[in-house]
């Protein structure tokens, strides 16, 4: 007999403390093979095929392909956490810089308020620790509360803003706590908020928690700053928890003089329709407004896709989706963040040479690229370059590091071009409400381009400027560009010279359309003087109206001027990324994966792996292209397949034995049915094609849980038991 472990084992040094929830670190241990002279001593006559576990097969993984692979990999995601790091730090401090005369605002409201609750009077030490509450007349209860109104569909984009808001006033020396509206639910009451004010107020948590604690601490160390407390939305609220909260305050103003600001989404008359009356009364509002989320959003595109923020650039397809993923879909500047950090992503994951958008970041205009120190030769960067459908159509003589480096000057040249002309149309409608998303998708739209091209090689333009009434088609196409020239039309020479002033700052740099800009505010000084000499002579009043239509004329002359200037900016200067060469390396254009990233199609996903598993398998017996069903399949994927051939209800019976049938191999029935098996071995027979029985069923079962899990299968109900019903159908 084999000793026992007990006897042969140690004694045991383990500590009394460790029990069984304090897991351990442990090993599996398998016994390795036997070696040759021991299988032959042990008398086996076969001999096994050793797994060579030698370093050939280390060799071969470190294939010298794949090792370039990984590096150029490595190379793209840290270029791209260079790009988007940029881009993220400029859209905050853009989204910053939009609230600060508002969060100003507020900021000079809550020192205003803070000095007449401390007109009312202050309560000494002792009074001031005392827990409960300094009895005054009712208008010392007033609680002061600002009402924010943000005008967001969800409250997921004011979650920054009121963080910010926090920040600012903390700065300002304020005492700031910010609740949510998970702090106001019916299932923790106003315990649940005076353990948040607590909490943030006191860096620590108590429990139960009282409002006095809260003054004392007031009291005792903090007695001469204002402390606020923000709600981010109060229509999310518990409206009787908020009120009780309200009530709460106002009973203790005089020894903590809280300054309360609220978040409202829709309407300003909000709390109307959540508090009772006797809160509204002892709440003192004041109204501020955010910026809309529409002007928001053209701050964010302005910065990140039209200035000069990260090289990084969307195409066409790509923009126009993201317009229509916020306008429609979402409606929160949050989701089209969350989606410009996709693109990004999936842009440095499938270009191999997007590791470039640092350097063309980082460098001057006149750079020189080192491609050897990426690791990757010229012959390899060149090849790449020239399968780019764009780089297909350029022509370069010498293939060296400095054209590919002149090439990306220019294409950096170009979209300096591109982004002054854009802006100075944007400034130009912006009066009338033309919001820059709605201009960039159409200014990056490369056939819009091309047919202004064709307008040019045609020649319809003979003067080269387009008159008012022969339009290229292309510019009557673009609702928004046209809209823009047409309000230059109509502007006032004051008007006209504010806007020429403005373009020539956007045009700084652009020597080209920097001096049509400043010949055409020569002309309008020039009229301008007229004008006023006009004034200065004293005429019969036969002759002022003949004068004034003389003005009229010359300031309508000048504004068509302005008009042919910005179409002809637009004509020749507004180049879109697609259309320059080498582009596919900055701009990304596969609308399709970002479909599939941001809304995605699960259920139709799940039918195609389920059909087409093969694809995903890829096992040797599926391969053949064949649609049998085989029993090696997966228990789902036959049951999904069986699936098809019913309509909108299945018989769970005939579905049972369709599947019972494809799982039985066939040919083991034909074995058993040419066996005789004897008498006293018929029992274990029946016993195990019992238990084939109930395995199968429990497979079967299986598999209808994980169709109703996925979406497709609707299990049968009491009215039908025998019936489950399908949900989808087709792909």
């Amino acid at each position: 007999m084999a000793p026992s472990v007990d006897d042969a084992s140690p004694p045991s040094t383990v500590n009394d403390v460790v029990t069984e929830n304090n897991l351990q670190p442990f090993f599996v241990l398998q016994k390795g093979s036997l070696r040759k002279s021991e299988r032959k001593s042990s008398g086996t006559g076969k001999t096994r095929r050793r797994i060579d576990l030698s370093p050939a097969l280390a060799k071969i993984s470190e294939n010298p392909e794949d090792e370039k692979e990984d590096e150029n990999m490595n190379l793209r995601m840290e270029a791209f956490q260079f790009v988007w790091t940029k881009m993220e730090s400029t859209i905050k401090d853009v989204l910053r810089d939009i609230n600060t005369s508002v969060f100003s605002e507020i900021q000079s409201w809550v020192h205003q308020s803070f000095d007449t609750i401390r007109s009312l009077g202050t309560p000494d030490f002792p009074e001031a620790t005392q827990s409960f509450p300094v009895i005054t007349d009712a208008n010392s209860k007033k609680l002061f509360t600002g009402l924010v109104l943000t005008k967001n569909m969800e409250f997921v984009d004011d979650l920054l803003t009121f963080e910010e808001l926090g920040k600012h006033l903390k700065s300002q020396g304020c005492h700031v706590a910010n609740l949510s509206s998970l702090d106001f639910t019916a299932k923790n009451g106003i315990g649940g908020c005076l353990r948040s004010l607590l909490r943030q107020f006191l860096k620590t948590t108590l429990d139960p928690a009282d409002i006095s604690i809260l003054a004392s601490w007031y009291g005792e160390e903090n007695y001469n700053n204002p402390m606020v407390v923000i709600v981010d939305d109060i229509e999310r609220c518990c409206g009787s928890v908020l009120s009780d909260f309200v009530l709460m305050l106002s009973e203790w103003v005089v020894k903590i003089p809280v300054i309360l600001i609220m978040g409202v989404a829709t309407t300003l008359d909000a709390p109307r329709n959540i508090l009772p009356s006797n809160a509204l009364q002892r709440l003192c509002p004041f109204e501020f407004t955010l910026g809309t989320p529409a002007e928001r959003m053209d701050a964010v595109v302005e910065a990140v896709l039209v200035k000069p923020c990260s090289g990084f650039s969307i195409g066409h397809k790509v923009a126009v989706f993201m317009r229509n993923y916020f306008v429609s879909q979402d409606g929160t500047l949050t989701s089209f963040i969350r989606a410009l950090k996709i693109a990004c992503t999936q842009h440095f994951y499938a270009e191999p040479l997007s590791f470039i958008l640092r350097e063309f970041v980082l460098e001057e205009d006149n750079w020189v690229l080192e491609i050897e120190r990426y690791g990757i030769s010229p012959e390899v960067m060149w090849k790449h370059v020239f399968d780019l459908p764009s780089g297909q159509r350029v022509k370069i003589t010498k293939q060296t590091s400095e054209s590919l480096a002149h090439a990306f000057s220019e294409l950096k040249r170009l979209q300096n071009q591109w982004r002054a002309v854009v802006l100075c149309l944007y400034v130009t409608g912006k009066g009338e409400k033309v919001r820059l998303l709605d201009l960039f998708c159409e200014a990056i739209d490369p056939e819009s381009y091309n047919q202004r091209e064709f307008c040019t090689h045609t020649k319809l333009d003979k003067d080269s400027v387009l008159s008012p009434n022969r339009q290229c088609p292309s510019l009557t196409k673009g609702r928004f560009i046209s809209e823009a020239v047409r309000l230059v039309r109509d502007l006032s020479n004051g008007q006209l010279g504010k806007l020429l002033k403005i373009w020539e700052n956007l045009t700084v740099g652009i020597t080209e359309i920097n001096d049509k800009v400043k010949e055409l505010q020569s002309l309008l000084k020039i009229e301008d003087g007229k004008s006023s000499k006009k004034d200065l002579i004293i005429t019969p009043k036969r002759h002022a109206s003949q004068i004034q239509l003389n003005i009229e004329k010359d300031s309508k002359s000048l504004s068509d001027k302005a008009a042919k200037l910005i179409e002809r900016m637009v004509r020749d200067y507004m180049q879109p990324i697609e259309c320059i060469p080498f582009h596919e390396i900055f701009c990304f254009k596969n609308v399709d994966k970002l479909r599939q990233a941001l809304i995605g199609e699960p259920r139709r996903r799940i039918q195609v792996d389920l059909l087409e598993f093969q694809k995903l398998v890829r096992c040797s017996c599926c391969l053949s292209g064949s649609n049998a069903l085989l029993p090696s399949m997966h228990d789902t994927s036959i049951m999904y397949k069986l699936a098809q051939e019913h309509g909108d209800l299945i018989n769970l019976h005939d579905w049972y034995q369709s599947f019972k049938t494809v799982v039985i191999c066939p040919s083991s029935n034909k074995r058993k049915s040419r066996q005789s098996p004897l008498p006293k071995k018929r029992k274990d027979i029946k016993e195990s094609e019992n238990q084939s029985e109930a395995s199968i069923q429990a497979r079967f079962c299986r598999a209808v849980t994980e169709l109703q899990i996925t979406g497709l299968l609707r299990m049968p109900t009491k009215r039908r038991p025998d019936f489950a019903q399908r949900v989808a159908f087709g792909l």
